[in-house]
This record gives C-alpha cells, structure tokens and sequence, in this order.
C-alpha cells in the first residue's frame, strides 16, 4: 500500500475512488480489526461512533426470517448479528482484505452467527432483482465512492417491494468543521456546501484514500431518485458515560453536534 506523502481536496472520478479505497482497505483490514474489533464486536450492530444498537433502534426491523443484504460490510459483525437472531443474510464488501478478515472471524464465533461472504463492488451488485427484504450498510460504501446514486439505485433494484434499505454515513455537517477530536474541531474551517472530495495521495499524485462529502439535501435527492421512500431520518446523539474517542468523534463534539447521520428508506410495495 502507498504511504500518503499529501493530504488535499480535488476532483477524484469514480473509477480513482474505487482503485484506492479497495486498496487502501486491503491493507488496513487486519489493523482496523485490531484498533476497532472490540468496540464493534464480533457479533454486534452499531450503527456508529454514537453506539447506538439495531438492537434499541430497530430500524431492520424483527430480523427473524428476512432475506439481508449487507454492503460495505467490512468483517461482518452486523450481519452475524442478524444471523444469531434468525435473518438469512449475505455479507458483501469491496475489499479482499475485509472479506477473509470476516472469514476468519466467522472461524471463531458459533455457527448459527456464521455468514457467506462475497467481493463486490455496492455500485454493480451480483443479484438479481427483487430478492432481498433488506439492504443496509453501516458506515460502508456510501462516503467511499463518488456516485453514491448508483449505490441507492442498486440497493433499490435488488429489494423487494415493501422492502428496507438503511445506511449511517457521516453525518454532512461534520464535513464544515476541522477532523479533530478536541477543541480545535469546534471551529468551521470550510463550506458546508463544499463538495470537493477529501483525498490522500503519494508523491505520485496517485490517490490513495478517498472520502465524498454529500449534503442532506443532496442525500434525500439519491434517494427520491432511486424510486426509495425516506422514513427517517436518525441523528444519534452522544450517550452519557461514553467517553470513547475514534476519530475525530469525541464526547466534547458528540453533545455539540451530530456526527452521523442514519437513513431509513423503504422501496414501495
């Protein structure tokens, strides 16, 4: 994997997003599990840094006896989740390096939480049309990729009517303020309506990492577009007695402001 020598914001097409983050999670798949496996779990559903739980939110629904698609599903630890509870589900992700990190976790967790994996990319998804009940991604594909429409007319095509699609992303306004953790990202460094990519790059000019910044409005239109229904839309807030930093989110900004953004959608019957 590349070291970044350049952090920027510029233009990065589709097809460069799709080459650099594959990569990029490629050789970060055992590291991430390492720095972040305790906080997901093996088999859990947190939707974000927040914490917050399918289990208290229910925004799936009862997953006994839907057919799940996950996307962007990095080891799998949402989809055993529904598995233990008796969904049959499909774990898919991008990167090589996260799929046989989920296999090897799969090794280690009871067989009734175990779940099939399969590479692919969320934009051009391997199913026909109609089979699943539900479609969701937490914190996958959606900021990775630089035509998230396309992921929102993928995930409708392969639901069923009636069906749910939910994805958390970072939440828009984040994107105003400076990627810090304490009091210097309290200040807004930049437009909220920028929608220059964020972009790490080698002394090449290569990307190796990229991240695409939407507005709400912007998301509600993917949506709309992709013949879904917007239900909800959740702003978790920072829990009391959570005092766990990932990333820039943080107790100190968590109370402030949202930092994801949770959207619930449903295909029509």
């Amino acid at each position: 994997m590349s070291t970044p020598s350049e952090v920027t914001r510029r233009v990065a097409p589709p097809a460069e997003t799709v080459t650099a983050n594959r990569t990029w999670w490629d050789g970060e798949a055992a590291g991430y599990y390492v720095e972040h496996g305790e906080f997901l779990g093996d088999t859990d559903f947190v939707w974000g840094p927040e914490r917050l739980r399918e289990e208290e939110a229910g925004l799936l629904g009862e997953p006994r006896g839907q057919v799940v698609l996950e996307i962007g599903a990095g080891s799998g630890q949402c989809s055993r989740w529904l598995a233990a509870r008796g969904a049959t589900v499909v774990a898919t992700d991008l990167s090589a390096g996260m799929v046989l990190e989920g296999l090897e976790v799969n090794r280690r967790v009871p067989p009734a939480s175990r779940v099939p994996f399969l590479q692919c990319d969320g934009r051009a998804l391997p199913f026909p049309s109609g089979v699943f009940d539900t479609v969701f991604t937490a914190y996958g594909v959606v900021p990775f990729v630089g035509d998230s429409d396309v992921v929102m007319a993928e995930a409708a095509r392969v639901l069923r009517p009636g069906g749910r699609f939910v994805f958390s992303t970072t939440h828009p306004m984040r994107w105003a303020f400076a990627d810090d953790p304490g009091p210097d990202g309290l200040t807004v460094r930049q437009s909220y309506f920028d929608r220059t990519p964020y972009v790490e790059q080698d002394a090449s000019g290569a990307a190796t990492y990229v991240e695409h910044h939407r507005t709400l409005g912007d998301r509600v239109r993917e949506i709309s577009a992709a013949g879904l229904v917007l239900l909800d839309l959740v702003e978790p807030e920072w829990p009391e007695g959570h005092e766990e930093t990932w990333g820039a989110w943080s107790p100190l900004r968590g109370r402030l402001f949202p930092g994801t953004a949770v959207y619930v959608c449903r295909k029509p019957a």
